[in-house]
């Protein structure tokens, strides 16, 4: 049960004059002039001057990993196996894993690497202990000998897991006890609202319906979350009736996401399905892989349809994008697109005519860069083509792949509107999109200047977003004052 809650003296993005904003029974029930709203019996909290938005969403998240990634051995700005190799010796000798488990690490990205990764390499510092280092796209695992072995895996001829060989056992890695993984995602949604998240689509490789059903019986979430549903877990999901958008536990910060489904690789990997060949790659994985054929596919997206449920679709290449969109077609299913990050020029008119939402995470195109410019070579005018996607009138809906991409708008945001970090120049300035686009795709479809009658699902901002680009070029770690879900406070730093 919340309380009435005054927030005076704010400003909203699309009007500097203060404001004062009544919250009441989780909605916005009042915005007016400073001192014209009725509050008798509210509580107040002057916020002087600091801007009030609608709180942000990570439309794109494997929340269970994420809550992991965030304590494993991190390998994102390793440039070599023989460095990454020297990260591991360094971190067994400080700080060995507990018998019985596994070293693990993240986020390597070897597809411009000079030398190869293999699993006598890391046998060589490893010896008996189990190490499993997994990509940065999460298409791909690393593992010593014992590695193999700890994710149930007999002779390898390298040690290194791409695609099929890794997806369907990637759960291994993340082996802990179910307490252990909810206090470790409640760790993480607490630290998501210090940046103003309200809420995230939780699309983690497991049975989220029932996860979240146990978390929620220990307390409301941090952020509401959209429980997404995999092909092994659809059958129980239609059996029970649930449609996209029904609340899945008591509290209703929990509801029903959409199916997801993964049709082809990652760019990393060389195993996003394309068009054409990958440079100086032959045989039947040259244009990347198809995970799950067409026909199939279309079953899988009819049958969610039929029963209310939106559809979330992974498709990286260019090929693939196109047989997703055929499958959007032919089933007349809602949803999105998700990653979309090669395309031809004419699926970018079919995303706006078959209604399709573009699910991007625009971190990635940082990432990225460079191994786009060399396997997509020629091609990376068209990729993560953000901008030509919304002058198509695209609708797009932000997010960051966590654990890909660190779980932080500001990041995603910035990375859309600026297409550069860390000093470099922007990378295809031409598919940037403008900051009000790029805060509105992040905003789940509410109002940037404020609606009465919307959920209280806030964010109070210490500095305005344009002034902070304006000023310092980039919007990354923009600081966060407060968060607000359904009027209550999930961060409170005034």
């Amino acid at each position: 049960m919340t309380h009435d809650l005054l927030l005076a003296g704010a400003r909203r993005l699309t009007d500097p004059a203060p404001v004062d904003v009544l919250l009441r029974e989780g909605r916005v029930a009042a915005v007016g002039p400073v001192g014209a709203v009725a509050a008798p019996g509210a509580e107040r909290v002057d916020l002087d001057g600091r801007v009030v938005m609608p709180g942000l969403w990570d439309q794109h998240t494997h929340l269970t990993q994420w809550a992991l990634v965030r304590r494993r051995l991190d390998l994102s700005a390793v440039t070599s196996a023989a460095q990454a190799v020297r990260l591991v010796a360094d971190r067994l000798a400080q700080d060995p894993p507990p018998r019985g488990t596994a070293l693990v690490g993240h986020g390597f990205r070897d597809g411009l690497w000079p030398d190869v990764p293999s699993a006598a390499l890391l046998d060589a510092v490893a010896g008996s202990t189990p190490v499993v280092l997994v990509s940065g796209d999460l298409h791909a695992a690393w593992a010593s000998s014992a590695g193999l072995a700890f994710l149930g895996v007999g002779e390898h001829p390298t040690g290194v897991l791409r695609e099929s060989e890794w997806l369907p056992i990637m759960g291994e890695a993340d082996r802990v006890e179910e307490d252990v993984a909810d206090a470790l995602v409640a760790e993480a949604a607490r630290h998501a609202a210090t940046l103003g998240v309200v809420g995230v689509v939780d699309l983690e490789v497991a049975d989220n319906v029932a996860a979240w059903r146990r978390r929620s019986a220990a307390g409301d979430p941090a952020v509401r979350v959209r429980a997404g549903v995999w092909e092994q877990h659809l059958a129980a999901v239609l059996h029970e009736g649930l449609r996209t958008g029904d609340p899945v536990a008591s509290g209703g910060l929990v509801t029903q996401g959409p199916l997801k489904v993964i049709t082809d690789g990652s760019l990393n990997t060389r195993t996003a399905y394309c068009h054409d060949p990958y440079p100086g790659q032959l045989g039947r994985t040259a244009h990347g892989v198809l995970s799950v054929p067409t026909d199939h596919l279309v079953r899988l997206m009819a049958a969610a349809t039929r029963r209310g449920l939106t559809c979330a679709i992974h498709a990286i290449g260019d090929a693939a994008n196109a047989l997703a969109l055929d499958a959007f077609e032919v089933t007349g299913a809602r949803g999105s697109i998700e990653h979309a990050q090669l395309l031809t020029w004419a699926d970018v008119d079919r995303f706006a005519a078959l209604g399709v939402v573009a699910g991007i995470q625009p971190e990635h195109a940082m990432d990225d860069r460079d191994v786009a410019d060399r396997f997509w070579a020629g091609r990376s005018d068209r990729a993560f083509a953000y901008g030509a996607l919304h002058r198509a009138g695209v609708r797009l809906a932000l997010g960051s792949d966590a654990p890909v991409a660190p779980l932080d708008p500001w990041d995603a945001i910035d990375a859309a509107v600026t297409r550069a970090r860390a000093g470099r120049e922007p990378w295809h300035p031409e598919q940037a999109v403008a900051l009000d686009v790029a805060l509105a795709a992040s905003v789940d479809g509410h109002p940037l200047g404020l609606a009465v009658g919307a959920p209280a699902d806030l964010a109070v901002l210490d500095d305005e977003p344009a002034e902070r680009l304006a000023a310092a070029g980039s919007v990354r770690g923009l600081p966060v004052a407060g968060t607000l879900v359904a009027g209550r406070w999930t961060h409170h730093a005034l």
